[in-house]
This record gives C-alpha cells, sequence and structure tokens, in this order.
C-alpha cells in the first residue's frame, strides 16, 4: 500500500479533485486550512448558514457563534479502532468543516468487538478506509477522508485539532512538539482493557468564551445604596443564583441610571438576594426598578505541554471515591508505553510473570520520577492482566469525551479537561480474582476477543443468552443497541433484544441518533435501528417492534413477555412513560438501567432487585409555573409571552375548533357538555357561537378581517383597559407605585401595515384562521397587507366595572365564586345552528408542531409573543430562542448520549454477573461542559417493618386465589394478624371498614375477581394472570401499620 493514500467522501464536483503522488491513481480532496462557513453537500466553497432543521437540538447546547467556528476547523483523528470511531462518529455529527481518519494498521477479527463500522468484510483492509463510507454519511456537511500515510509535520500543521488514539509514548511526544508549534490542539486518548486516558494540551493562551453553557443570570433588583461598598438588593422572590467574581450589567434603572449599560462589573455575594458592586457613593440616587445581568467574561488558560505535563501533572477527578487512582493509572499507563518499548509488545493476558515484570517497571520508575505513588495497589495488579482487552462501552464513553472536547478545542465553548483526565471501571471485574483460569481468557479468533480478554469465555456466553428489553429508540436508544450489538448481549442461543418505539425519524434525529440517515426520514426508529445494528453484528437477535409502553401495551408486554427478561434499558423522554416502566420492573423484580441528558448534562442509574431504590423513589421538583395573573396581564419576561402566546395558539386553533368539530360530527355532544360542572357548559357555548357564527369566516378576506381586528383587541384594547383600570401613576395601599418591581407598565400599540412584525402576526394568524375552515391559504404578504388595510376596526372605550385580579387568589375566587347564567346558557343553545343549516362544513383542528417550518405554527407563536412583549418593553425573543422554549425542546448533543450509554452498559457487565454488593454499582452524573463526572453508589431501597418482619419496595404478599373477600381478610388476620381496614385495586375501593352493612354482605361471599369485575365493571382481561391490591391495615394494637402490596395470583 503506498505510504501517502488519501481517500476522500467528498461529493465535489471532478474539478475539485486532485491526484495525490502515489503508485495508484486515488483521487483526494484538497487539504487546505481554509475557513468556511458550514459547507453544503456538493459544494467545497459555499458559506451559506447552519442547517437549524439538522443541528436544531445541538445549537441549543452550542449556540451559533460556536457551531460557526467549528464549521471552520479540520481535525484529525488517528487511529480508527472502537475508541476512534467513537471519536469520529461524534465529531462529525457534531459539524466540523472536515475530519480526516488516519489509521496504518489493517482490520482484524479483533477490532470487531468495539468498531462498529467494520465487518468481516473489512478483515485485512486499512480500517481509516473501511470505516470512511459509513462515518462520511453521517454528515453531508463534513467533509470526511481517510489517510494511510505518515504523519508529517508539513501533513499536521493543516488541522486546528489532533486527536491521537492507541498512539505510542515517542509518537506523542513528537506530535505534541509540531502541534504546539503550529498552535494546533493536541488530545491524546487511549482505552486499555478497563482503563482510560484523556490528555489535552490548547496551547500557551487558549480563550474560553464560555465556561459553562449556561444561560446568563437575570433579576430583578429592589434597591442599590450609594455606598464605597454600594449594595444591590434583588427582589425577593426568586435567588439571584449569582456566586462570588461574577461579572454583571444593568439596565432599566431608575435613578442610578450611571449603571445602565455600564461595562461588566466584577461583584461579591453578600446573601441569595444581595451582592456589592464596588463605589456608587458618586452615582445618582436609585430611584426603582432595573434589571441585573450577568454577563460571560471570556478567561485565558494555560496548558503545559506533554512532556512537562507527564512530570507534573494536574487531574480531572472522575470519581471522588477513587481519588488515589489517577497518580496509579498516570504511572500505569508510562509504564506500559516503557514495557512495550522494552518487549516490543504489551504483557501477555492474566500472565503473572508478565504482570509481575510490569509492576517491577512500575516501581522503577515511581522511585526514578521521584514520586510516591502506592504501586502496591490491586490496580497495578490487574491492569497489566486486562490492559489487552478493549470494551465497547468504554470506547463510548471515553469517545464522548473527547469529541467534545474536540468541539472546545474548535469553539472556545466550555471548559477544556486541564489536563490529564483518567477514569476506571475495575469494579465491572469480581473483587477476587485468585481462583481465574487464564485459559478462559485467551482469544479464540471471535469478534468478541476484546471482550473475553478482559471478562472471559464463560462470561461471554451468559452475554448471549440474556433477553434484554430497550425501550426507545432515539438518541439513548441507539448507542444502547450499539453497544449491546458489540457486547454480545442476545446475540447467543435462547437470547435476544427486544427494542419498542412508536415514532417515526424526523430530520432533527439525524444530528445524534446515529443509526439513521437522511433516506430514513419518516420511517420507523425501532424497526430502522434494528436493521442497522444486525448490519453491525449479524449474530444478535433482534425483534424491532412499534408500541407505546402503556397500559394499552399490556397485552404484548405481559407476565409472559416479563418472565423470559433479564432486564430492561430504558432509553425515554419524558418522566411518566420512565415511571411506568420502572414501576413494572418493580413488580416483576427486573433490573433497570436507567439514563438521561440535557444539553452537555447526563445521568444513568441502575435498579438492582432487592437492592437499591427504584427510579420512582425520588423525583425531581416540579417545574416552576407561571402564575395565571403574570400571565394574563402583568409578565415581566419573554418566557411570560411567550407561554401565552403558545396558550393562544391552543385557544385559537385547537381548542375552539375542536369543540367545533366534535358538535359537527358527534350528536352528544351538547349533552356531555352540559353535564359538566361549573361554568364549562357556559365556556364552550360561548366558543361554539364564535366558531360556527360570529366569527366564521366565508373567505380569506374575512380570515385576514378577523386576525387584523383579534390583532386589535389583544395588543391595544386589552391593555388600555389595563391602563385605565391601573393607571400608570396608580399607588398601592401602602402608597407604592403599582406599576414597579416585577409588574412593567405596559403602552397599546399602534397597528401598522407597513411593520413586519404586525403584518407577521396577520400573515400567520389569517393562514391558521383558514386551514380551520378549509379555506384556501394566501401567504402573499403584500396581498394580506392590502386586505387589512382595508378592514374597518371597531373604536374601542374603556368600560367602567371591568374587574382585572392583580393575584392568582383573586382570579380564583372571581373564578370560583361566579354564578352560572342559566340564561344565557339556554339562550346560546338556540342561537347555534343545526348541522343541516352547516352544509358541509369542516373544521380541522391545528395540532401544534414547531418542527414544520412551513406550517406558520412557530410565525405566529413568534409574532404574538414579541408583540406582547413591545407591549411591556421586554427585549424580543428571534425565532431559534422562542422555539426552544414554546415548544419545551429538550437540547442535545451527540457526545453525552455517547457517554450515557457507555456508562450504563458498564453497570450491565455487573448485572450479568450477578454482583450482589450494592458498593460495586455505580450511578453516574456528568456535565461535559465542565467538565465534572462523578459517581454515587446508589441508595439502598428503603426499609419498612410491621411486628418484627422487615420489607422493602421489592417485597409484596403473595397470595394463590381464589378466595372470597371473606376469606383474604380471614387470611391475612390469621396468617400475618393483620386486621384490613381497607383494600384496593387501582382506583377501585373494595372494601372498607366504614362501608356500608348492606354493600359490605353482599360482597364478603364474593370471589375477589368478582368483587373487582363487580366494583369496576370492567372484565379481566385474558391476559392478566394476577391483580395488584393495596391494603392499608391494623396491627394488633390497634395501630395503621404500613404494608406491602399483594399479588393475588388468579386461578388458570
Amino acid at each position: 500500500m503506498s505510504s501517502s493514500r488519501v481517500l476522500d467522501s467528498s461529493v465535489d464536483p471532478a474539478a475539485k479533485k486532485r491526484k495525490v503522488a502515489t503508485g495508484d491513481s486515488v483521487v483526494a480532496s484538497s487539504c487546505s486550512s481554509r475557513s468556511a462557513e458550514m459547507e453544503q453537500p456538493g459544494s467545497s466553497n459555499c458559506a451559506p448558514e447552519i442547517d437549524e432543521g439538522l443541528y436544531s437540538r445541538q445549537l441549543y447546547v452550542l449556540g451559533h457563534d460556536a457551531m460557526r467556528r467549528m464549521a471552520s476547523s479540520n481535525v484529525l483523528i488517528s487511529g480508527l479502532g472502537g475508541l476512534g470511531v467513537e471519536v469520529a462518529k461524534n465529531v462529525i455529527l457534531g459539524g466540523v468543516r472536515a475530519v480526516t481518519l488516519h489509521d496504518e494498521v489493517a482490520c482484524t477479527i479483533s477490532d470487531l468487538c468495539s468498531q462498529f463500522y467494520l465487518s468481516e468484510a473489512s478483515l485485512g483492509k486499512n480500517r481509516a478506509e473501511a470505516s470512511l463510507k459509513q462515518l462520511s454519511e453521517l454528515n453531508n456537511y463534513v467533509r470526511t477522508q481517510a489517510y494511510t500515510g505518515p504523519l508529517t509535520e508539513d501533513f499536521l500543521k493543516q488541522f486546528r485539532v489532533i486527536v491521537l488514539t492507541n498512539s505510542k509514548l515517542d509518537e506523542q511526544l513528537r506530535i505534541a512538539e509540531t502541534a504546539r508549534a503550529f498552535n494546533i490542539a493536541l488530545i491524546i486518548a487511549d482505552n486499555k482493557g478497563l482503563f482510560s486516558q484523556v490528555f489535552c494540551d490548547f496551547g500557551d493562551e487558549f480563550t474560553v468564551v464560555d465556561t459553562n453553557g449556561e444561560a446568563p443570570l437575570t433579576a430583578m433588583i429592589a434597591s442599590i445604596s450609594n455606598d464605597i461598598e454600594g449594595v444591590v438588593t434583588c427582589l425577593d422572590d426568586t435567588r439571584h443564583g449569582l456566586e462570588d467574581g461574577d461579572y454583571v450589567t444593568f439596565s432599566e434603572i431608575v435613578g442610578m441610571t450611571e449603571l445602565n449599560g455600564c461595562e461588566p462589573i466584577k461583584i461579591k455575594v453578600l446573601g441569595p438576594y444581595t451582592f456589592s458592586i464596588g463605589d456608587t457613593s458618586s452615582y445618582s440616587k436609585y430611584v426603582s426598578g432595573g434589571i441585573v445581568t450577568q454577563v460571560k467574561v471570556p478567561t485565558v488558560m494555560q496548558f503545559k505541554p506533554l512532556k512537562e505535563a507527564l512530570k507534573e501533572p494536574e487531574f480531572v477527578i472522575t470519581d471522588f471515591s477513587k481519588f488515589e487512582r489517577a497518580p496509579q493509572l498516570h504511572l500505569a499507563f508510562q509504564a506500559l508505553h516503557k514495557y512495550h518499548e522494552q518487549n516490543g509488545d504489551y504483557p501477555r493476558l492474566w500472565n503473572n510473570d508478565d504482570a509481575a515484570a510490569f509492576k517491577s517497571l512500575c516501581k522503577k520508575l515511581s522511585v526514578n520520577g521521584g514520586s510516591d505513588y502506592e504501586v502496591g495497589s490491586d490496580l497495578l495488579e490487574v491492569f497489566p492482566k486486562i490492559c489487552r482487552g478493549d470494551i465497547s462501552p468504554l470506547n463510548a464513553a471515553v469517545g464522548g469525551i473527547v469529541a467534545q472536547e474536540v468541539m472546545k478545542a474548535c469553539s472556545g465553548k466550555f471548559t477544556p479537561i486541564y489536563q490529564w483526565l483518567y477514569f476506571d471501571a475495575l469494579e465491572c471485574l469480581p473483587k477476587d480474582l485468585t481462583a481465574e483460569n487464564p485459559e478462559n481468557y485467551m482469544p479464540t479468533g471471535s469478534r468478541y476477543d476484546g471482550q473475553i480478554a478482559v471478562f472471559g469465555k464463560e462470561f461471554q456466553d451468559k452475554l448471549g443468552k440474556l433477553n434484554y428489553f430497550i425501550v426507545g429508540a432515539g438518541a439513548i436508544g441507539c448507542e444502547l443497541l450499539k453497544n449491546f450489538a458489540m457486547m454480545g448481549v442476545g446475540a447467543g442461543e435462547g437470547g435476544k433484544v427486544i427494542v419498542t418505539d412508536m415514532d417515526l425519524i424526523e430530520k432533527s434525529n439525524l444530528n445524534r441518533q446515529f443509526l439513521f440517515r437522511p433516506h430514513d426520514v419518516q420511517r420507523p426508529k425501532s424497526i430502522t435501528a434494528a436493521r442497522v445494528v444486525k448490519q453491525m453484528n449479524p449474530y444478535l437477535n433482534i425483534e424491532a417492534h412499534e408500541n407505546r409502553v402503556g397500559p394499552e401495551s399490556e397485552k404484548v408486554y405481559d407476565d409472559n413477555f416479563f418472565e423470559g427478561l433479564d432486564g430492561v434499558a430504558n432509553a425515554l423522554d419524558n418522566v411518566d412513560a420512565r415511571i411506568y416502566m420502572d414501576r413494572r420492573c418493580v413488580y416483576y423484580r427486573k433490573p433497570l438501567l436507567e439514563s438521561g441528558t440535557l444539553g452537555t448534562k447526563g445521568n444513568t442509574q441502575v435498579v438492582v432487585p432487592f437492592l437499591t431504590e427504584s427510579y420512582s423513589s425520588s423525583q425531581d421538583p416540579p417545574e416552576k409555573s407561571i402564575p395565571i395573573c403574570t400571565l394574563k396581564n402583568f409578565p415581566n419576561a419573554i418566557e411570560h409571552t411567550l407561554q401565552w402566546a403558545r396558550d393562544s395558539f391552543e385557544g385559537l386553533f385547537h381548542q375552539a375548533a375542536e369543540n367545533a368539530a366534535q358538535y359537527l360530527s358527534d350528536p352528544s355532544f351538547i349533552d356531555r357538555t352540559m353535564k359538566l360542572p361549573g361554568v364549562q357548559p357556559l365556556e364552550i357555548l360561548e366558543s361554539l357561537k364564535k366558531a360556527l357564527v360570529d366569527q366564521r369566516p366565508l373567505s380569506f378576506d374575512d380570515c385576514v378581517a378577523w386576525a387584523r381586528c383579534y390583532w386589535q383587541e389583544q395588543y391595544n384594547d386589552q391593555i388600555r383597559q389595563l391602563l385605565f383600570n391601573f393607571p400608570p401613576d396608580q399607588l398601592t395601599s401602602s402608597g407604592q407605585p403599582f406599576w414597579s418591581g416585577p409588574k412593567r407598565c405596559p403602552k397599546p400599540l399602534e397597528f401598522s401595515v407597513d411593520n413586519s412584525l404586525h403584518l407577521d402576526y396577520i400573515v400567520a394568524a389569517a393562514n391558521l384562521k383558514a386551514e380551520v375552515y378549509g379555506i384556501p391559504q394566501n401567504r402573499d404578504r403584500e396581498a394580506v397587507a392590502r386586505i387589512a388595510a382595508r378592514v374597518q376596526v371597531p373604536v374601542f372605550v374603556p368600560k367602567q366595572g371591568v374587574k382585572i385580579s392583580v393575584t392568582d387568589s383573586q382570579d380564583q375566587m372571581s373564578n370560583g365564586t361566579g354564578a352560572v347564567d342559566h340564561d344565557r346558557i339556554i339562550q346560546l343553545q338556540k342561537e347555534l345552528p343545526g348541522i343541516s343549516e352547516l352544509g358541509n362544513l369542516q373544521i380541522k383542528p391545528l395540532e401544534f408542531e414547531k418542527d414544520d417550518d412551513t406550517n406558520m405554527h412557530m410565525d405566529f407563536i413568534v409574532a404574538a409573543s414579541n408583540l406582547r412583549a413591545e407591549n411591556y418593553g421586554i427585549p424580543i425573543a428571534d425565532r431559534h430562542k422562542s422555539k426552544l422554549i414554546a415548544g419545551k425542546i429538550i437540547p442535545a448533543i451527540a457526545t453525552t448520549t455517547s457517554v450515557v450509554g457507555g456508562l450504563a452498559c458498564l453497570e450491565l457487565y455487573k448485572l450479568a454477573q450477578g454482583f450482589k454488593n450494592i458498593d460495586v454499582f455505580k450511578n453516574g452524573f456528568i456535565n461535559l461542559a465542565l467538565p465534572f463526572i462523578s459517581f454515587s453508589e446508589p441508595i439502598s431501597a428503603p426499609k419498612n417493618k410491621y411486628y418484627d418482619t422487615e420489607w422493602t419496595l421489592w417485597d409484596r404478599f403473595e397470595v394463590v386465589g381464589e378466595l372470597t373477600l371473606k376469606e383474604f381478610l380471614d387470611y391475612f388476620r390469621t396468617k400475618y394478624n393483620l386486621e384490613i381496614t381497607m383494600l384496593s385495586q387501582g382506583v377501585c375501593m373494595l372494601y372498607s371498614f366504614f362501608m356500608s352493612r348492606s354493600k359490605c354482605a353482599e360482597r364478603m361471599g364474593l370471589p375477589m375477581s368478582e368483587v373487582v369485575m363487580k366494583v369496576s365493571k370492567k372484565k379481566i382481561e385474558p391476559h392478566v394472570k394476577a391483580l395488584i391490591f393495596e391494603l392499608c391495615c391494623n396491627d394488633d394494637s390497634g395501630n395503621d401499620v404500613e404494608v406491602p402490596y399483594v399479588r393475588y395470583t388468579l386461578p388458570n
């Protein structure tokens, strides 16, 4: 093979290709370091905007500026083994300008253990070339090429970032000098068995523009003192959240105007609501108002060169329970390089002689280096025995970490690793290794040899026989499936992986759900993912479903299904589904791997039957809700106006249309409506009359007229009424200005067709109204403007006696005490047209969809929100930010997903070995932006007690039916000395001590299954083998005692 071969995957036109001086005629892309904007598929010199449809979720993590800097960066990734391909996958998905894949090694069977883009057909081929096609398909905006020659200085100097994986120390030192000379960021990464090493050198002066990626904090000001050390006091509704050393600026202050728009000021925190800003004694006196905003100030980091950092290492600790491990691993990796240099190879697997020689070398290096590292540890005993191992989950985790460091080097976004990060998963191995047979770990010519080197052949067979259920085939689901395939989970006789996901693939998924390609859009996620991982490992037994997990799918995922499982791995995106699956796992006593991400943050949790608490044992605090009155009349932040706009969309184009559509299709709709409580019948009838009579459009002109009048009502008339009730100079009962603190005094807007924001609203609202009524749309802005200009808008005069609630309690009282106007209800029923009078009218309720830029849903939300923001003097938000908030989008990036997927699968090794000690299991917490990686021991299942019997959430009473209700009560009285006071099944009360005697007597002689059917008025489904009963009991002293639930097995 030629020493300078380059293969190019770009789709540049032929004129852009050139030949490289090789023995073969091979096309290659230019490796120039020319800066470019995000590259367009099919072009090497275009500089269009970032594809927000593809990168939308990642943009909310990195931001546009960081993405543009990444899009001008060339990256070299050397070493296309399991770790290298993980790094390459994540970097390419991230959207750098170009990635060059370098490798001089041919593929062997052991590479298939973790290199998911190699197959048996790749054996003997260069790993970079064999992986090129599939890696390049991940992102058409990234030019991807393979290079198989030497890493010379001339070749290296074109790159912004160099990543070395599985390289020798002398090569690292040589390339480190070149990188320093040409201001190239260098990242070195290596995995050896269950041990990992990452090193970063970003140069003498590396600027971090944003250390943590968090949105700048803001707070509303209550007062500022005139003093040598001026003290800012914030309103006491929320803590300011600032820290010592943060920088802030100010706006909207009345009085002390010198601070408005000031240069960033460094603060000192005095308390949760106060901080000092230095000398304000010469400033004007503070009067009122003001907002303080945190300012992100760039910081400069100075890195040590590799040669110096080897001698004077600084570590990022990844597990505080293993604080001493980092220096030990630093020594171990250096000793391994020295061992290879002296012996031409690494220590043999599980060989005691080689391990002893390695340990002797560690002692020698430790003494010569003047260090006091502990060289007698178990870690240094095991390190040489498994260093030839190759573990897919570890490659996934470290590959995600390294790829994030690449993005930091390209963009300056987030804090880099300074400078060494070591990680180990030694607890995946049994604690006692003395009885291990070395033959169990020897290679067999299997694709799993890298994993067998660590865990042995017997354990590999055990993995192959596992039956696992993966719930969700999104970002985390794709990672889990890939890891399962590489590990061989369910790939043996009797083993299987079942995956379910009811969603279809969307374009925005492609940026992180790496098993999918553009041609897969609108195909089922689960089926597509299963097909792709089957190609990665043809031996994998996998079954794809398209079911939503929940009560509706319990016919499929029934007792037989769960009893055949060895465990469940959740890859879900909502709490309700997570809690449901958690409860199923507790009931069936199956282990659960739980994980989630939010931008650069991620977590993993392992739930072990009879050992740990479950996912549902602890829950996040509920999201802080926005008070109703704040939304209605007193917004002070863009989040408030966006929620208001979102509510407007639902009310105008969904709920009202839904009511009207049901009226047209369901003859019993009115009867059902009249049975609703409170004022609901009146509200629904009012909305029906508006939809079918008062505001029913017959043409597109009518839609524009409605939109124009509604604009006037929302942004002018209602504001004038509010100011009529509460004038700008209004005082409270305590003499304070009414419009102060969080209450911003609004101003009415005057409509103009020449104002683009005003017209945005009319165009969007009119077209959505037309869609609801099946009227042909018109998106010609000039035409809409002409129609809007002709609309006669009713003159508004503020009214006396209109009540406007200032607080939510007032609002609830006014709603709660209002008498229902029955005469008005009767009148409305008479005024509603009959179905026959409405002819063929069809009304279509609109379901809000944020990711379709052609449906005008976000156009309406953005315009409606920003107009209200203008009313209240709130800074407006662009479409990108509006979509994040109104669409409740979860920011996401492939790097975090990769780390989380890898950490979860490391726990699977422990579950599959049947470990019973809680201290070997790890719950993981990461924030790649900081970077922060930490682990904790899972919390034990809380213990309860009745009499002398201890129990946890994993315990239950087992009762075999069929028993009558009386026999059931007697059974607990005689066997457990418990008096059942209440007995329920789901929401149905089957028995209680206060139940009427007649009802009690009626049920006592019935079998339990009949009592359940009688009370619930539902049949027991044929697939149900057992019923779950909840009990309230008294002990023999008459005291309430907590007891487990009952699993009541039905007769066959």
